[in-house]
């Protein structure tokens, strides 16, 4: 078993706490399900938001998910001149038998422009994935 890095990113239209968690939850959730990743096989995972970004810790969506036993860390990126704004990332360390290029990562919203290579998604019900989501914060 190797650990893989899982990376993905989004974005929110304004420094709001709901909005912080829903789109990290989101994002979360087509990570999860893309690669179908077990939360027992999640040995960590970082976050980081732009600096403009300061309402909420994002890792909270993924303890709202039931990630509650996985280590998490949140910071702020670098800032670069002409970075993307109100931008979460997630680098998820993940234990797979997958290999590398087996690894679907995740970009979203605005984000896309971090990554236009990656960020070609098959298409998504938007209501059953925040029903599943739902369903993990009941489990969690």
């Amino acid at each position: 078993m190797y650990c893989r890095g899982v990376r993905g990113a989004t974005t929110v239209k304004q420094n709001d706490r709901d909005e912080i968690l829903i789109a990290t939850r989101e994002l979360l959730a087509l990570l999860i399900r893309r690669n179908a990743i077990e939360k027992e096989d999640v040995a960590s995972a970082i976050f980081t938001t732009s600096p403009d970004l300061n309402a909420e810790f994002p890792a909270l969506a993924a303890r709202q998910i039931g990630w509650l036993d996985v280590p998490l860390l949140c910071g702020h990126e670098m800032v670069v001149p002409n970075g993307l704004p109100r931008c979460i990332r997630v680098l998820v360390h993940w234990n797979t038998n997958k290999p590398q290029n087996a690894i679907h990562h995740v970009y979203i919203r605005d984000a896309v422009k971090l990554r236009p290579d990656l960020s070609k998604l098959p298409p998504v019900d938007l209501e059953e994935l925040d029903s599943w989501t739902g369903e993990q914060m009941k489990d969690g």
